[in-house]
């Protein structure tokens, strides 16, 4: 893909993004079938990167973002579920559709099969998780989710790396499965921890936000490259970095913490909307490439909607597997010994909640990325077996996932009325709490500092600043409390949205009237700018709430 192709690919990847979102449609959905009608246009060159190149620079940082965001404590508490649909379930996956092709698409053989499942066994929860938050899911039940596409990566292409070796002939660094599977993990994990750690050790003595923020875009690519570089997972590498920097995201400054939030954002939306419309772009190509000819095409569109079908039943039929285990455990089990009661936040989901979970399996980046990295060669200089079959299955599973699952997934979590509105007076005290906590330990500074004055200070001064602090404390304290009945009482999306125009509306009026005072030579350019920058952080603060 050359350069201007690929600015091109972007650049229209972002508008159709802009579009749907203005017009309220699911970006992904837009993006893959533009896309996909695209790669039909007569004359157009297969667009087409280097799969290692997607595995290395697209998903790294998608990643990070999610983990820099995800809480360490989430994990711990809901280690059983994620690792059962990060792991147990990959593994399932990847056996089941391997089975299942094997038995359908004549001539593919187990060992490519077994390639297959590997390839489209990983769901990507990006549209998921998207979806969740705009539809205001429960935290536990998002939390799973996220926690979820952080550990499938690294298991499947695990997978897929013994499976392409298997195939090829070639021999991976440790033949042994498990001791590979095991032996990428700890490399992984700990080139995450020495990374990550060595850039906390470095931010705090840079002391410029800029550069603090440069250095954070570095370590999803180093992390993943320096692991992959010692035969680790580098994706475990990428989400171990991205967990303990952002456990210790208090250490850094506000201001690389609010620019590094803006470029993670904006980084996300970038690559999601470039990998969907990637994706569409390989269309036309995937199909080319097969060598199927005339009556045979109906036996591969059969195959094609029976791999795409067990790949989506899959998901459902594990998800409640593994929650009836523990109900007939609890019924029918009952005289073997009970442990203890576990607290709420790790007790099984609601089965309303089961039922979203199995249905966010939705195929993405990843699914596509192994899809093209399978080798156009064995070990013996052969053709690699099914190549282009597989390619086009892996097409068919992803695009067909996310048509499918993005738009039926906020009607099936409509139908079942799950919502987080159960969790608001829980949060609200929490709120009440913090702000309690944060007020309690101002009072605290406070008073040491003017039991021990810095020096150099006059006492006087030190006696206004006691008044005014006290004051604002007071006048701070009782904008929370009104802050905090006001968010108990505006639940509704659109009062809050209405209230977030009105203070956007004043705040451009304050912009407006500071920008024409300067231009009539009553304010110094310098203070408008920080005038500016006092309300912008307003403006933040007000889109947070």
């Amino acid at each position: 893909m050359g350069t201007i192709q690929l600015l091109l690919v972007v650049v229209g990847a972002i508008a159709v993004t802009a579009v749907a979102n203005r017009r309220g449609l699911q970006p992904s959905i837009v993006v893959v079938v533009l896309a996909s009608a695209v790669s039909f246009v007569p004359g157009l060159p297969r667009f087409e990167l280097d799969p290692e190149l997607i595995l290395s620079v697209v998903l790294p940082p998608l990643l990070y973002s999610a983990a820099l965001d995800f809480s360490v404590y989430s994990l711990a508490r809901n280690l059983r579920p994620i690792l059962s649909l990060g792991v147990g379930m990959v593994i399932v996956s990847t056996l089941v559709t391997g089975a299942v092709a094997n038995w359908v698409v004549p001539g593919l053989g187990v060992v490519a099969a077994l390639v297959l499942g590997a390839v489209v066994a990983p769901p990507d929860a990006v549209s998921a998780v998207a979806i969740g938050r705009k539809l205001g899911l429960p935290k536990r039940l998002m939390t799973i989710l996220t926690g979820e596409s952080l550990v499938n990566d690294a298991t499947a292409l695990t997978i897929f790396t013994l499976a392409v070796a298997a195939a090829t002939g070639s021999h991976p660094f440790i033949d042994n499965a498990i001791l590979l599977f095991l032996y990428a993990t700890v490399v992984g994990c700990g080139v995450g921890l020495a990374l990550a750690a060595g850039v906390h050790w470095a931010r705090q003595r840079l002391g410029e936000s800029g550069l603090e923020t440069v250095l954070g875009l570095v370590v999803p690519f180093a992390a993943y490259l320096f692991a992959e570089e010692l035969h680790g997972s580098g994706v475990l590498a990428v989400v171990t970095a991205g967990f303990w920097l952002g456990h210790h995201d208090a250490d850094a400054g506000f201001a690389t913490r609010l620019q590094g939030r803006q470029v993670w954002r904006s980084l996300d939306t970038l690559l999601e909307a470039f990998v969907f419309a990637y994706m569409g772009l390989q269309c036309k190509f995937v199909f080319d490439d097969l060598p199927i000819h005339g009556d045979e095409w109906g036996r591969f569109v059969l195959s094609a909607v029976v791999v795409l079908l067990t790949v989506l039943l899959i998901r459902p039929f594990w998800v409640f597997l593994t929650y009836g285990q523990r109900v007939l455990r609890r019924r029918y089990l009952s005289f073997l010994p009970r442990r203890p009661r576990r607290p709420d936040a790790t007790r099984p989901l609601p089965r309303a909640q089961l039922l979203v979970v199995s249905w966010s399996g939705m195929r993405g980046v990843v699914t596509m990325a192994a899809a093209a990295g399978v080798p156009a060669m064995t070990a013996s200089g052969e053709p690699f077996p099914g190549r282009s079959i597989i390619q086009a299955l892996a097409f068919v599973v992803a695009v067909g996932s996310l048509l499918i699952q993005v738009p039926t997934l906020p009607m099936l979590v409509r139908r079942l009325g799950i919502s987080a509105d159960d969790e608001r007076a829980a949060e609200t005290a929490a709120t009440r709490r913090a702000r309690h906590i944060a007020r309690a330990a101002a009072e605290r500074a406070l008073r040491d500092l003017l039991a021990e004055p810095p020096s150099g200070v006059d006492p006087a001064a030190m006696t206004a600043i006691r008044e005014r602090m006290a004051a604002a404390m007071r006048a701070r304290q009782s904008a929370d409390d009104r802050d905090v009945e006001v968010e108990e009482a505006e639940r509704s999306p659109a009062v809050r949205q209405a209230m977030l125009t009105v203070r956007r509306e004043m705040l451009a009026a304050q912009r407006r009237a500071l920008t024409a005072a300067r231009d009539a030579g009553e304010l110094d350019d310098e203070v408008m700018r920080r005038e500016l920058e006092r309300l912008d952080y307003e403006e933040a603060a007000a889109a947070a709430d």
